[in-house]
């Protein structure tokens, strides 16, 4: 009987290789006949659909509602609660709109780019022939059960896991399973593989292979879940784990609920007990909670974010998750399989040489005429030679041709010369020499054994990754009205054919580029190592030691977390393992990105901070995929490097900004609580003075960043938003307590002390961007965009006016006479202008991040 539903799962069994065909289909019940429909039904029911699972994705209503769960948006849900449960309406009412707007605008920009990445994904085939009850039938893919008998000819989808009973030059594509650059042939016979590794079970076809040329029949072994398509499925639909991007943003939250626990606590005590007002106090330490709220944060990423992906696309990269912008720019690994991205992904003739080693214009000749004669489905190799050159071939005409088989290895033609028939034979090298009986060298022939050194230079290449093809010919005195492999003796060995999946002309200037921007690649394939070895070191790779799936699979966690950083190529390495190499590198505290497109490649673009796939993906690729290229390219990737890194640059802005200057308005507040005998600003003149900061900040996502910031990746460090929060923020309590101390020497009423200190914060916070938003001079070296300048200016003098206009009473303030408005002016500009100073001594520290 089949296996039953829920079977082993971790490996693919192989005494479905090594069992008979006919002892496999009465285990299964089936026979060349087929299942009948009636046993199809009683199938259905105890094996269900081939379909594999995914995560259900929730109700639209409750995606949505998942977004008020965010930490920062839960802060901004509390303080709006309060604010409202004692009666302010303006301040619930203002918190609470900032967090509406800011997951609408979040839910809305990603609900947008999945159903953009929806439309990618395109089924190939989703029939497939089977027989049943004795006849063919077209049925759908998902209806096939464990014992249905397929037909498979070239160009069909592998529908499930299945044993091939027999087949006709019968070839498959498995390189999105195993990463193969070549079509694996396939044959009908039981084997006896040393291992259990998908690339030596020759009679066994993997779900979502294809077939490239021949036919032949196959019983179906496992279905859906079960299939190793399926067990990567179910595998990769697991919860998401937190990125990079996550965490950050998780422990910054966390650092600003900290601080304004301890504020809050503070302020309200201290003025409870010192004013003797506890409700005016807890009004106050409220509006102090909002002003260290940074509400526009979700607002700021967002828009940032959107503003990337809106960018990223007119350079061929589609994002489907919006965190995964931050990820890509502060990427320092970048893993990739090697077929398509460091390849061309096209096999190519590399060269076409005689026995002497030299290039050949007869070798290639006959080499096409084999190719070019030959009726049968033509492989790889034999587009490669045709498309390599179009030769002319007037003068021969075909009379026969032997087709190809797995026994054989090789295939010939004849064809008539001048009335004379010659058999020309390609294939396998070892098949063909060994039908030799002499060889051609510079136009003559010795009838002699050939050459170990003919040999040897065969291995050589072989050994350096290339497939190799031996060509020969026989001349026949005697005409013959059809020939057989019987014919196929005493062959003239006259050159050898070698082919390669080539690298890409951009890939090694790609790579170097990457590098300069602080990446380093990492090429992790299910392909030998001889071939990737041959490959990488092509396109400028350090290959060094080459790791295995064996090797990996040897160590423990601990073991290969050692082993990752120092190595650059792994290769044979099934999707598992290439999932296991993606966590050691992230456990070592690597950004990782995963750039793969087959079905292999799901775990891994799953279990990195950001999977990258492209668009002519398999469908569990891009499903997993937080980015989708356009294109395969290492460049276009290298282009959508510098955007995410332009989008964290932007974010990273608002946040070392908002935290000091908050930071430091707290430290004020809590400073003037203790030693002045009323509030040194309204709760209403709090949350306005926030309004306007806040608002001159939405142009932060559109700003200029200096080209120096975006050479290497920039994770999140919450130290040190810590470091510069700290130390920046006493700088503006500072000039915070100058401007009491002017206030107070010249006797200032406590609305015209509001007023001015409410003039003087907002000041120095807004405009300090322009100063902290680059290393360099500001202005003189560093632009700020116009935008920026037009509000975070324009704040100011919005600000300036509310306190000279009619509305001015209010809010609680008074027209502040010129002589402290030139006083507030001087404080502003000696307080930009130490910022800057101290802004180079902090970065000779400590960087600049």
């Amino acid at each position: 009987m089949p296996p039953s539903k829920n079977g082993n799962q971790n490996a693919f069994d192989v005494r479905f290789s090594t069992e008979p065909s006919e002892k496999l289909m009465q285990e299964f019940g089936t026979s060349l006949s087929g299942l009948s429909h009636q046993e199809v039904r009683r199938r259905h029911h105890r094996y269900g659909f081939n379909q594999s699972s995914k995560a259900r994705e929730p109700h639209i209503l409750l995606q949505f509602l998942s977004r008020f769960t965010s930490p920062l948006v839960l802060v901004l849900l509390v303080v709006a609660g309060i604010s409202l449960f004692l009666g302010q309406q303006v301040s619930a009412a203002l918190v609470l709109g900032m967090a509406i707007v800011s997951v609408v605008l979040a839910f809305v920009q990603e609900y947008k780019a999945k159903t953009e990445a929806k439309k990618l994904l395109e089924i190939v085939s989703t029939t497939a022939a089977v027989i049943r009850d004795g006849r063919q039938h077209e049925v759908h893919i998902k209806t096939l059960v464990p014992g249905d008998i397929v037909y498979l000819s070239a160009g069909d989808i592998i529908p499930a896991d299945l044993r091939v009973l027999s087949a006709k030059d019968l070839f498959i594509n498995q390189a999105a399973m195993t990463g193969e650059s070549f079509p694996a042939e396939k044959t009908g016979e039981a084997i006896a593989p040393k291992t259990a590794t998908l690339t030596e079970l020759t009679n066994i076809a993997f779900m979502g292979s294809n077939v490239v040329s021949g036919t032949g029949y196959g019983l179906i072994l496992k279905t859906g879940d079960q299939t190793q398509f399926g067990q990567l499925a179910a595998h990769v639909s697991a919860q998401e784990g937190e990125t990079s991007f996550d965490k950050g943003i998780r422990e910054f939250v966390l650092l600003l609920i900290r601080f304004m626990i301890v504020m809050v606590v503070a302020i309200f005590a201290i003025n409870a007990i010192l004013k003797g007002n506890p409700l005016e106090a807890l009004l106050f330490s409220l509006a102090v909670a909002v002003g260290l709220t940074p509400e526009m944060l979700p607002m700021i990423v967002t828009v940032n974010l959107s503003n990337g992906a809106i960018k990223m696309s007119g350079k061929k990269v589609i994002v489907k998750r919006l965190s995964s912008i931050q990820n890509f720019g502060a990427m320092d690994i970048l893993c990739t399989d090697k077929t398509g991205t460091l390849t061309l992904g096209e096999v190519v003739l590399e060269r076409h040489y005689d026995l002497r080693g030299t290039e050949s214009q007869e070798v290639l000749r006959y080499g096409y005429m084999n190719s070019y004669f030959q009726t049968g489905l033509k492989n790889l190799l034999d587009k490669a030679i045709l498309r390599h050159s179009h030769l002319s071939i007037a003068g021969y005409r075909k009379l026969d041709e032997i087709p190809f088989d797995f026994s054989r290895k090789l295939m010939s033609v004849v064809v008539e010369e001048d009335g004379k028939h010659i058999l020309i034979s390609k294939g396998a090298p070892e098949e063909i020499i060994k039908r030799c009986g002499s060889y051609e060298l510079d136009g003559k022939v010795f009838r002699k054994a050939i050459p170990k050194s003919v040999i040897a230079l065969t291995d050589k290449y072989r050994n350096e990754g290339f497939r190799v093809l031996a060509v020969a010919y026989r001349p026949f005195t005697t005409k013959k009205k059809a020939y057989t492999k019987e014919d196929e003796e005493g062959l003239i060995l006259k050159g050898f054919m070698i082919f390669l999946d080539p690298p890409k002309p951009s890939a090694k200037d790609a790579i170097q580029s990457l590098e300069k921007l602080g990446i380093k690649l990492k090429v992790l394939t299910g392909d030998n190592e001889l071939v990737t070895t041959k490959v990488c070191g092509d396109v400028g790779l350090d290959v060094g030691e080459v790791v295995t799936g064996d090797t990996v699979d040897a160590l423990d966690d601990e073991g290969l977390r050692k082993i990752v950083d120092k190595t650059t190529v792994f290769a044979r390495l099934n999707p598992l393992q290439k999932e296991r190499v993606i966590t050691a590198l992230r456990a070592n505290g690597h950004t990782v990105g995963y750039l793969g497109d087959g079905i292999n490649d799901a775990p891994a673009l799953k279990s990195a901070d950001v999977g990258l796939s492209v668009n002519n993906a398999v469908d569990i690729a891009k499903e997993t995929a937080d980015i989708i290229l356009l294109e395969k390219s290492l460049i276009v990737l290298q282009e959508g490097v510098l955007e995410g890194r332009k989008t964290y640059e932007n974010m990273l802005k608002y946040i070392k900004m908002g935290s000091s200057s908050n930071f430091g308005n707290m430290l004020s507040v809590v400073g003037a609580s203790l030693f002045l005998p009323f509030l040194p600003m309204l709760p209403i003149q709090i949350l306005l003075n926030n309004f306007l900061y806040d608002m001159a900040q939405v142009s932060l996502p559109s700003d200029n960043v200096d080209e120096d910031n975006l050479d290497k990746p920039s994770p999140w460090n919450v130290d040190y938003i810590k470091r510069y929060m700290i130390f920046f923020g006493p700088i503006s309590s500072l000039f915070d307590f100058t401007t009491y101390g002017v206030l107070l020497l010249f006797s200032a009423s406590q609305p015209l002390f509001n007023t001015i200190w409410f003039i003087e914060s907002l000041a120095t916070q807004t405009l300090v961007i322009n100063v902290i938003r680059t290393r360099k001079i500001p202005f003189l070296e560093s632009r700020p965009s116009g935008y920026l300048l037009i509000t975070t200016f324009g704040a100011v003098l919005v600000g300036l006016a509310i306190t000279l206009s009619p509305f001015a009473s209010a809010f609680g303030f008074v027209q502040p006479p010129l002589f402290y408005l030139g006083a507030t002016t001087l404080i502003v500009a000696t307080y930009l202008v130490l910022v800057q100073l101290l802004k180079v001594w902090f970065i000779r520290k400590y960087g600049y991040k």
